[in-house]
């Protein structure tokens, strides 16, 4: 039941959300949650800090990237 409730609201809030550029969250995710689960079942909170660490990194490579450009 509880997972029911959190799916439901997590799928709420994509759709809610409309288009985002994710570059970085997926693979961040993916890490995250594999860490997560290894280090005492947090797969969850694991799959959201990595998604937030890697579109951080993301983005930090495409800043420098754009500036190496110019």
């Amino acid at each position: 039941m509880k997972f029911t409730i959190i799916a439901a609201l997590a799928g709420a809030t994509l759709v809610a959300a409309g288009p985002a550029d994710a570059k970085g969250c997926l693979k961040g995710a993916a890490v995250g949650g594999v860490g997560g689960h290894l280090a005492g079942h947090h797969a969850v909170l694991g799959a959201a800090a990595g998604c937030a660490i890697g579109h951080h990194r993301a983005a930090k490579a495409a800043k420098t990237q754009a500036a190496a450009r110019r």
